[in-house]
């Protein structure tokens, strides 16, 4: 819905701040009214800087289902849409809808402790699951409740399909095409052993399924990180991740092709 209004955040950087400036004057000169930080009547929230400052807006506004697009100040950019030298021309393709929607998927993981306490974190592109730094976790891991292995490692990365060209990737995790609803499971230095026998490459799991993870007793503390947000558990008796019902929608104009950017960005 157009109101008129729209919401900037942006990054600490000189340049992020002056890339700001340039657009706030420039969207203020068509008639619009431009706020700092998340307002709910807005019609679109725009993000200045990298793929970091993507994921901090996002957890900033719990997943909005707000129409934004990115301006990228940053180094990769894979979420980031806009070059600020062609604000000119997003906005006169926002103006009249030449764009559309890629909506992206979130990551759940609720964990739960000895004494029965929930807690949910969500994750963009993804939830890594790891012991102490230095330290083999073990974890009973099922898939949609059936018993699947024993694993031995540094931990687990469940990543969404657009946060596969991410962590996931990095870690030797497969890059999924974003219109694909999936979990990708990647584990995080297995051990594959005579003692211990761990899966050594990613596992795709459909939209419907869960990931089921029960730490080892004896692993008395487990991180639960979500987009780099980092939590500790030192008594946690399982964790259940699966896709959340939260989703994004990003701005995508005409000249936009995923597999273009990938080859762009890493080949």
């Amino acid at each position: 819905m157009k109101t008129g209004l729209i919401s900037l955040f942006t990054n600490e950087t000189e340049l992020s701040a002056d890339v700001e400036l340039l657009l706030r004057q420039k969207l203020t000169s068509r008639g619009y009214k431009v706020t700092e930080g998340y307002d709910e009547e807005a019609e679109l929230l725009i993000c200045i800087g990298g793929d970091g400052a993507f994921l901090r807006t996002m957890h900033r506004c719990d997943f909005p289902e707000t129409p934004i697009v990115g301006i990228n100040t940053g180094h990769l950019g894979f979420f980031q849409e806009v070059w600020p030298e062609d604000f000119d021309t997003f906005i006169e393709d926002y103006e009249h809808e030449n764009y559309t929607i890629q909506k992206l998927g979130t990551v759940m993981g609720i964990a739960t402790t000895a004494d029965g306490t929930t807690n949910t974190h969500i994750g963009l592109n993804e939830i890594a699951i790891t012991g102490s730094k230095s330290y083999t976790i073990h974890f009973d891991l099922s898939i949609g409740d059936k018993p699947i292995e024993r694993f031995s490692g540094d931990g687990i990365l469940v990543a969404t399909s657009a946060g596969s060209t991410a962590y996931n990737y990095s870690v030797g995790g497969s890059i999924v095409d974003p219109r694909l609803n999936l979990l990708q499971v990647t584990p995080l230095a297995p051990m594959n052993t005579t003692a211990f026998r761990s899966f050594t490459s990613s596992i795709m799991l459909p939209s419907d399924l869960t990931l089921g993870i029960v730490p080892e007793e004896s692993d008395k503390t487990i991180y639960i990180t979500n987009d780099g947000i980092e939590n500790e558990y030192d008594n946690l008796k399982e964790i259940k991740v699966s896709i959340s019902d939260k989703s994004v929608n990003l701005i995508r104009f005409s000249d936009y092709d995923f597999w273009s950017k990938v080859k762009d960005k890493f080949l």
